[in-house]
């Protein structure tokens, strides 16, 4: 039996603290990465990422190694943590006025950059979730598709074509941005 796998069935049974923060402490950066670049800022990303964690130690009495492992199981927790989190997410919006930085150079082009990669966020998180997550997944997780699949529980060629389908909607949507 794994290390990974003791842990796991020390919290099932015994609600073991110090086999949680084990666990924990196995996948934390891995988990905060993937929130980080989602949301490219530290505090949101720690938020999330606690959220996320919080979510799967409520559920690890559920969870079966026979249908996934642990890594897979925590990462389908994380997606869909992060998809409600795009949903309920609202925009801050910050005043001209209330800033008194002056850019030294033309920050244009980085400014239309980040706008046009608000505008795909916003329209991905419109999307179905099941769609939402493969996105997250690979652009953000860095995940491979075979990957993608063993977390979402479907066939390869189902995620594959979900990616590439919302890939092509992008292209259109965007073509001219």
């Amino acid at each position: 039996m794994s290390l990974e796998n003791k842990w796991i069935k020390e919290v099932q049974r015994n609600g073991s603290r110090s086999a949680a923060e084990q666990l924990i402490r196995a996948y934390y950066d891995e988990i905060y990465a993937f929130c980080f670049r989602q949301t490219n800022h530290k505090e949101d990303a720690m938020d999330l990422t606690q959220e996320i964690f919080l979510a799967a130690l409520r559920a690890i009495p559920r969870y079966d190694a026979r249908k996934a492992s642990f890594r897979t199981w925590l990462y389908r927790i994380a997606s869909n943590k992060v998809i409600d989190s795009r949903r309920r997410a609202h925009k801050d919006i910050i005043s001209l006025e209330d800033t008194d930085e002056t850019p030294g150079e033309d920050f244009t082009p980085d400014v239309q950059d980040r706008l046009l990669t608000e505008q795909i966020e916003s329209y991905v998180s419109n999307c179905d979730p099941c769609v939402q997550a493969v996105w997250r997944l690979h652009l953000y997780g860095e995940k491979p598709f075979p990957e993608i699949a063993r977390i979402l529980g479907e066939q390869e060629s189902a995620v594959k074509a979900r990616y590439y389908r919302l890939l092509n909607r992008l292209r259109k949507e965007f073509s001219n941005a």
